[in-house]
């Protein structure tokens, strides 16, 4: 199991929108937050290892309405 965070940026007004969107469409998608600052969400998601993460941001995660630009963090071990 691979985690990876997506940054998005969405058009004006529609951060709530996109991320209804994800929770409902996405099902890798583990929690969604609006934050302050360059972009308006932080999703999280755990991918299958053989999953392509370009491919899954590209096709799942930019097609979302309202998104209009995203920036992916992979992430290597989590510490507790």
């Amino acid at each position: 199991m691979r985690t990876i965070f997506v940054l998005v940026k969405c058009e004006l007004g529609r951060a709530y929108e996109v991320a209804d969107e994800a929770v409902q469409r996405i099902e890798e998608v583990s929690e969604v937050y609006s934050i302050s600052g360059q972009y308006d969400l932080i999703m999280k998601f755990h991918l299958d290892d053989e999953v392509d993460v370009g491919r899954f941001v590209t096709s799942r995660v930019q097609t979302l309405p309202g998104v209009k630009d995203t920036f992916t963090l992979i992430t290597f071990k989590a510490f507790s």
